[in-house]
């Protein structure tokens, strides 16, 4: 039964990675639209960086192989590519969709694993740790390089958008006005427990199937 076993796991891996890749680019049942993301930068950070850990520590901790949290991040970014070409070809601009940037963050979550000598525990606590400390920095120096946020925001808005996310102007000088430390603090907090859980899900599997 050891192919219906490895069969199921990998099965598991493509049902982990899709679904993982439609919650992270649709979190809050929304994609990485600039108006959300530059006005609810705090909730994206977290949900993003939540639904990264536990799919790449899911599929890396399957494979016992550092390197897979970066395949794993390298299929989620061409997948939402395709969402953003697919938005384009609609008419929309460029910019009207931004693709999050993973990689860096799932490549952490590698080089923790591999740096203690595949320690899951390791990778959980330190590896979760960096993945929340770092996903809100470099994803708000990939905001910035959109040429005006708010007028994308205000100029395209998407058409199922409720009124209580319609864009507004950043108010300076209020608690969010550092939303990347924000991010940072509370995705660091809640990204260990989840990627807890994303090992829990691998040993689950195997006691499943065992």
């Amino acid at each position: 039964m050891v192919w219906l076993r490895r069969t199921t796991h990998y099965l598991f891996i493509v049902v982990v990675a899709v679904n993982s890749t439609l919650l992270t680019i649709n979190a809050g049942d929304y994609i990485f639209y600039t108006d959300w993301a530059w006005t609810s930068f705090v909730v994206f950070s977290i949900s993003q960086s939540t639904m990264l850990v536990v799919g790449a520590i899911y599929y890396m901790l399957f494979t016992g192989v550092p390197g897979t949290a970066t395949y794993y991040a390298t299929i989620m970014t061409i997948y939402t590519w395709v969402a953003k070409g697919a938005w384009s070809g609609l008419g929309y601009p460029m910019d009207f969709v931004l693709v999050p940037v993973w990689i860096p963050s799932a490549m952490l979550l590698d080089l923790s694993y591999w740096a203690t000598r595949r320690n899951k525990h390791a990778a959980i606590i330190i590896g979760g740790t960096l993945v929340g400390l770092s996903l809100p920095i470099f994803n708000m120096v990939n905001l910035l390089l959109v040429r005006d946020p708010l007028e994308m925001a205000f100029k395209y808005p998407r058409p199922t958008l409720p009124p209580y996310m319609t864009p507004i102007e950043p108010q300076v000088g209020k608690f969010y006005n550092s939303p990347v430390a924000l991010g940072s603090g509370a995705g660091a907090v809640l990204s260990v427990p989840i990627a807890a859980l994303g090992a829990k899900l691998n040993t689950w599997t195997y006691r499943w199937m065992a």
